[in-house]
């Protein structure tokens, strides 16, 4: 199992882009966590699956829907913070 927290910048909010996330995940398939549009523009991710999957997630992530520019797509690495949502297991949502 792997789990990646990433932050994806560009034009991702108001284009679908929580909605495409969630619906890569389920189509992927194997993906738990969720996926949340932040105050600066930016969209974020928590998710934890075989890392098959997770690239794949990743792979779609960079292209994003239709609508969308992603400029870029940086890893979160280190210590996080007691207030993210947790993931739940078997599901990918939107918060």
């Amino acid at each position: 199992m792997k789990e990646v927290y990433i932050k994806i910048k560009g034009r991702v909010q108001g284009i679908g882009f929580r909605r495409f996330a969630v619906r890569e995940a389920e189509r992927i398939g194997g993906i738990s966590g969720w996926v949340r549009n932040e105050v600066d523009g930016s969209v974020e991710i928590l998710m934890s699956g075989e890392e098959e999957q997770i690239d794949q997630m990743l792979i779609s992530c960079r292209k994003g829907p239709i609508f969308s520019r992603v400029d870029s797509v940086e890893f979160i690495v280190g210590r996080r913070s007691g207030f993210l949502p947790p993931i739940e297991e078997g599901t990918f949502h939107r918060v």
